[in-house]
This record gives C-alpha cells, sequence and structure tokens, in this order.
C-alpha cells in the first residue's frame, strides 16, 4: 500500500476516535465511529485474499447496522426527550439500543459471530488494531452513559461473554480466533462491572490492550498463526519465548501477573453487590480462559520443534565408527 494513503488511513484512525472520544452530541460521536470504521476498511483488504474480502465484507455489514442502529437510538432519544446530548439519554428504550448497537460494535456475546471469523481473515497487523484501537472508541461511549444503562442487560451480556470466551477458545488451533475469543471473555469482565465500577472497566480494557499488544507483536515476530508453529519460537529466541509465556499466562489472569489484578478487584465488587452467582460463573469460565493459554504456554516452551538438520548431526557425533 501507498505510504502516503497509509498516513492517511491510520490518521484517520487517530481522528475518528478523538471525535468520539471530545464529543457530547451524539452526531458527532456517531461521526467519529463512521470515520473509524471507514478508515480501517480498506487496511484490512490491502492483501487481496479472498479470505480478506470475505472478512472486510462481514466487518462492513457488521458495523453498517451497529451504526445504524446507533443513530436510531439517539434520532428516538431527540425525538422523545428533545436532547441531543450523549449525557441525557432518559428514554429507556433508546438507551437498551444503544447498548445494543455498542456490544454489536465491540463484540459482546451473543453479538459476537462476525468477531472470530473476521480476525482470522486478518494478518495480524490489522487484527491488532481491531482488537485494540477500535475497542476504545465505543468504550468511551459506554463510560458516559454507565448510569442510564440497565444494570441486569449488562450483567446478562458479561456473564454470556465469559461462557462463550471461555467455551470457545478450547478446541480452537488458530492463534487468531483464540484471540478473538479471549477478547471476548475479557469483554464481558468490563461490561459486567461497568454499571458499578466504571474505574475498574478502564482499568481492565489498559491491562487488556497492554496484554493483548504485546502478544500480536510476539506472534507476528515469531511469525506464527498456528498453535504448531509457535513450537519453534523457543529455539529462535528463549528470551521472547519466556515473554510469551508470561504474557499468555497474565492473559489468563494467573497470579500474581498483572492480568490477575483487575478479577481480583472485580470479584469483591460483586459481592458487594450481592451478585455471587454471577461472580462464581465468571470465576469459573476463567478457568477456561486459562486451559487454553495453558495449552499455548506448554506449545511454546515446553515442545522442541524437530529439526532434522540437528537431530542427524547429533547422531552423527554420538555415533561410534
Amino acid at each position: 500500500m501507498n505510504p502516503i494513503v497509509s498516513t492517511i488511513l491510520i490518521s484517520s484512525l487517530g481522528l475518528g476516535t478523538t471525535l468520539t472520544f471530545i464529543g457530547s452530541h451524539w452526531l458527532l460521536v456517531w461521526m467519529g465511529l463512521e470515520i473509524n470504521t471507514l478508515a480501517i476498511i480498506p487496511l484490512m483488504m490491502r492483501q487481496h485474499h479472498p479470505r480478506a474480502v470475505e472478512a472486510t465484507t462481514k466487518y462492513f455489514i457488521t458495523q453498517a447496522t451497529a451504526s445504524a442502529l446507533l443513530l436510531f437510538a439517539s434520532i428516538t432519544n431527540a425525538w422523545t426527550s428533545g436532547e441531543w446530548s450523549l449525557t441525557e439519554m432518559i428514554n429507556p428504550t433508546s438507551a437498551t439500543l444503544a447498548l445494543t448497537a455498542l456490544a454489536l460494535k465491540i463484540g459482546l456475546a451473543p453479538l459476537h459471530f462476525w468477531l472470530p471469523e473476521v480476525l482470522q481473515g486478518l494478518d495480524l497487523t490489522t487484527g491488532l488494531i481491531l482488537s485494540t484501537w477500535q475497542k476504545l472508541a465505543p468504550f468511551a461511549i459506554l463510560l458516559q452513559l454507565h448510569p442510564l444503562l440497565n444494570p441486569n442487560l449488562l450483567l446478562s451480556l458479561g456473564i454470556l461473554s465469559t461462557i462463550i470466551g471461555g467455551w470457545g477458545g478450547l478446541n480452537q488451533t488458530q492463534l487468531r480466533k483464540i484471540l478473538a475469543y479471549s477478547s471476548i471473555a475479557n469483554l464481558g469482565w468490563m461490561i459486567t462491572i461497568l454499571h458499578y465500577a466504571p474505574n475498574l472497566t478502564l482499568l481492565n480494557l489498559i491491562l487488556y490492550i497492554i496484554m493483548t499488544l504485546t502478544t500480536f507483536l510476539l506472534f507476528k515476530t515469531f511469525n506464527s498463526t498456528k498453535i504448531n508453529s509457535i513450537a519453534s519460537s523457543s529455539t529462535k529466541s528463549p528470551l521472547l519465548s519466556i515473554i510469551t509465556l508470561l504474557t499468555l499466562l497474565s492473559l489468563g489472569g494467573l497470579p500474581p501477573l498483572s492480568g490477575f489484578m483487575p478479577k481480583w478487584l472485580i470479584l469483591p465488587e460483586l459481592t458487594k453487590q450481592s451478585l455471587f452467582i454471577p461472580a462464581t460463573i465468571m470465576a469459573l469460565m476463567t478457568l477456561l480462559s486459562l486451559f487454553f493459554y495453558l495449552r499455548l504456554c506448554y506449545t511454546t516452551t515446553l515442545t522442541m520443534n524437530p529439526n532434522p538438520t540437528n537431530m542427524s548431526s547429533s547422531w552423527q557425533k554420538n555415533s561410534t565408527p
């Protein structure tokens, strides 16, 4: 891709997110989300591969549906209350529609169906942008709307996301699909606590972006897209292999790593709100996520990739004449 075109598209991504961050008018916020969507589509299609075209088409249709639903929610609210301000969403129907639209945009269950397929069709660089930067603008809206949203609906979306994120990643062999289900599970934790402690949602989002950024960059360094292709990473660079191990375990939420901290803070907050059953379900589902991360760690650090050259040379060295 032409460097000038790439610069314009990346600048547009930054502009769209910034507009959503600073906007308090629904139309300005919606415009920022649209600029974000339109800027990433050429980046997704730069491979000119059928899988990339299919993933881009699915992403465009999903995001267009979510944007239309969000615009409908804001117009409905303006019609009933006369307010276009983001924090003046008085109509509960409009708030529910806006939450549904934003859940579809970020890939919350049960509106997650597009995320694993789209992420699988992209290269690791564009997948990194989709998994991190594209989450910022919708979460900026959610953090401003959190007092107006239905807590029971948020809780239901969060628990369902942790369940599907845990179960969905168990039988995957593609690293991008595993990271997609990991994203769904982490989003579930953020959404569950959004109504009760939005500062914990923000902390979880920041840590998730840092860990996901590190994971994608490591997989790009190893040029790995499948589980069996990262088995040779320890032979390439032992130091990077150890960093990969710690990052994956942190994403799984294993103490005392940083990924455990938001879960450690969220579970007591849920119990303070007398939500014992949701807290138990989410803690158990985290064990499923930890299981497939442990499988990745085993493949990365404890599996020796067979190398015919080394095997034959060592055999010749040790063989007696």
